[in-house]
């Protein structure tokens, strides 16, 4: 039986952009009014109270749009603004808009005038974007929006997908009570509350899955994505007392963060990060059961504190600060997302020094091994045994590994990885992006 074919309907407020599009705008127009910050606060409540299904959605868009007083120029200035909000996550995976263009769809209770000029950079076609419109007089005053639009009706997303007809199966991506609607109303087959900017706890309790960002999607749904394993999967663990702005830095890369006291048994399995604050230790054993981990940030000199000998030959990459510069509080969370992002372990204490420029696309493939003569070989045969285009390839090594970075620009499949496992002497071995 041939497989369905998918649509891909997506917000645009908070989903495709991390800000709410009108509450932007109204912080233009309203710029110089001086009332302006009673007059936000009322507009940030109509949305948010529409978007948590404690307000009528025609009610509220009709109340926004009266508080504005905005025209065509300030629509222009938010135009510009809104394409530098676009959410991380989507922006770095334009490749799927672009191969998907026929099955994504936009779908919003906000306005085309401002939502086209965004979405259309993503190869996302006009005649697939649905959304209100915006009702001008003779000089570019936004006086009103068609009432007509059914988007500007409460359970409008409902009523205009019941129109569209759509066969297939169809997945709805959102923050908002509109878009879990659509769900409630059997018209899509699955809803995922989308977490990046905002996460609503009455949405997400009802959400099939829960989205941090769009990777996550894509990687669930076993889609083409522009990094391997989504960064919320992986478990960054920080322990003690650490400046907030150290760990804002993970956090803000996507990363799972958990503020512990100590290291607790229940994480040793599965950490991918850990963050050292100054003074803090880990034991030999726990190193050598925590399989999954990559890097470790030390916040200070890590000698004495943590076995480094031990962490090159489980292939763990530390980073440390021996000068102990109370300065330098986001040196180390740089280098450890800039590890994890690309690869390069230059300043880490206890790995050959490498840093690659990112190679647009291209998959970046990490293979860590014990340095001894002839792994580069076998690496290469099994590269040439699954007809493997090799872009660039670089090995640094010391006394006891190697470290081999290699981007190829062909697919792949998962039994190129199983082989690269099976190489003899393979330490840790993973897919970048």
């Amino acid at each position: 039986m041939p497989k369905q074919k998918a649509y891909y309907i997506i917000d645009f407020d908070s989903t495709f952009t991390q800000v709410e599009a009108l509450d932007e705008l109204a912080r233009i127009s309203l710029k110089n009014h001086p009332d302006k910050e009673a007059i936000f606060q009322k507009i940030e409540d109509y949305t948010n109270f529409a978007m948590e299904g404690k307000l009528s959605f025609s009610e509220s868009l009709a109340q926004r749009v009266k508080l504005l007083e905005a025209n065509e120029d300030h629509l222009k200035q938010l135009i510009k603004h809104l394409k530098k909000k676009v959410s991380t996550s989507f922006s770095r995976n334009a490749e799927f808009f672009k191969k998907h263009a026929d099955e994504v769809l936009i779908v919003s209770g906000g306005f085309k005038e401002f939502i086209t000029p965004v979405v259309s950079q993503y190869h996302i076609k006009k005649e697939n974007i649905y959304a209100n419109t915006f009702v001008t007089t003779g000089d570019g005053k936004i006086i009103d929006y068609d009432h007509a639009n059914p988007l500007s009706e409460e359970g409008g997303k409902v009523k205009l997908l019941q129109h569209l007809k759509l066969e297939g199966e169809l997945f709805g991506i959102g923050d908002g009570y509109s878009d879990f609607q659509l769900r409630e109303s059997g018209i899509i087959n699955k809803f995922f509350a989308f977490t990046e900017n905002i996460a609503r706890e009455s949405i997400v309790s009802k959400a099939d899955h829960v989205t941090p960002s769009f990777d996550e999607f894509l990687y669930v749904n076993d889609l083409p994505r522009a990094i391997s394993y989504p960064k919320n999967r992986i478990l960054c663990l920080v322990i003690g007392e650490v400046d907030p702005l150290t760990i804002s830095i993970l956090k803000n890369d996507g990363l799972s963060i958990r503020h512990k006291t100590s290291f607790e048994e229940k994480y040793v399995k599965d950490v991918g990060i850990i963050l050292l604050a100054n003074g803090e230790k880990i034991d030999r054993e726990q190193l050598k059961n925590a399989a999954k981990l990559k890097t470790i940030g030390y916040l200070g000199s890590a000698k004495n504190k943590i076995d480094l000998n031990l962490c090159t030959k489980q292939g763990i990459v530390v980073f440390d600060d021996p000068k102990n510069n109370p300065r330098n509080i986001d040196f180390i969370p740089k280098r450890v997302a800039d590890f994890m992002n690309t690869g390069a372990t230059y300043l880490s204490s206890n790995f050959p020094n490498l840093q690659l420029p990112k190679i647009e696309k291209s998959h970046r493939l990490i293979h860590i091994h014990k340095n001894v003569p002839g792994i580069m070989a076998k690496i290469n045969t099994v590269f040439a045994k699954h007809d493997i285009n090799i872009v660039s390839q670089f090995l640094m090594t010391n006394s006891e590994i190697g470290y081999a970075i290699t981007d190829i620009n062909t697919q792949y499949d998962k039994q190129l990885f199983k082989s690269l496992k099976k190489i003899e002497q393979t330490i840790k071995f993973r897919v970048l992006y």
